[in-house]
């Protein structure tokens, strides 16, 4: 963050038929935002590209002193406490706001950037990371990715009984984490995070399980989002029956069911 600026803010490049959903940057040859709109009906093109417009990543670095500086001023004033409406208008009249365009290095056609401030964005981006071919590969040694990771034993799945009726412990096009077991159940199409537990003759279906979460027995399970330290009760059924499901829990628009951390169910 050169130049003097106050801030940088991440951008990426999208088709200007598709920006008007986003927060659209508009900027001069060097790079300089000169102007801002929350999904504008009709979004300002890039310079270089007049088929594109740059939309925020929701990225943002900022000189310390400068923000802290405006978050003062606007808190004074009746606004609406807003970065996109408010905070980054505000910057820009400094003349020292500029835009990283982002550099994706993912070695896909398209820039991978996912919008998960929804429950069905944040679903869908699940979903795509547990396809046979994602965009976003979490499996390119030369572009890992930085994270924390908790100490646990390896994943284990257990059970081989292969016979009708039998337990059998396994995980197809899935991710699952350190220290999950699959002990008897089926996991599909399906991101398990660490220490999860799928018991005997459970089947689970495009959901997503947070930290802590136990299966339990003969339940079935189907698009759903899972928070942390939930215990499911054998044989409980979620997302097979929306009606039901939006007396207990919350629905997302496209059916997504989520539970959220620490409930227990009944």
């Amino acid at each position: 963050m050169g130049r003097g600026a106050v801030g940088t803010i991440a951008a990426i490049e999208i088709d200007r038929d598709k920006a008007s959903s986003f927060g659209v940057i508009e900027v001069d040859e060097d790079s300089k935002i000169i102007g801002f709109e929350e999904k504008p009906k009709n979004p300002k093109p890039i310079p270089w590209n007049p088929d594109q417009s740059l939309v925020s990543m929701g990225v943002y670095l900022f000189n310390t002193q400068d923000i802290i500086s405006q978050l003062r001023n606007d808190a004074l004033r009746s606004t609406a406490h807003d970065f996109g409406r408010n905070i980054i208008p505000d910057m820009i009249k400094t003349g020292k706001l500029f835009v990283y365009n982002f550099e994706d290095e993912n070695k896909k056609k398209a820039k991978y950037w996912r919008d998960v401030g929804s429950i069905d964005g944040y679903w869908e981006a699940n979903m795509d990371i547990v396809s046979v071919d994602p965009l976003f590969n979490l499996y390119d040694m030369e572009w890992p990715i930085r994270t924390y990771q908790s100490q646990y034993p390896p994943a284990k799945f257990v059970f081989a009984q292969e016979q009708k009726g039998g337990r059998l412990g396994v995980a197809l096009d899935s991710i699952v984490c350190d220290g999950c077991t699959i002990s008897g159940g089926r996991v599909q199409n399906s991101v398990l995070s660490p220490n999860v537990r799928v018991n005997s003759w459970a089947d689970v279906k495009e959901s997503v399980l947070m930290e802590n979460v136990e299966i339990g027995r003969r339940c079935r399970i189907k698009k759903a989002i899972i928070d942390k330290d939930v215990s499911v009760p054998e044989g409980t059924v979620i997302g097979y029956d929306i009606k039901e499901d939006m007396k207990k829990f919350h629905v997302s628009a496209q059916g997504i069911v989520v539970i959220p951390k620490g409930v227990e169910i009944g």
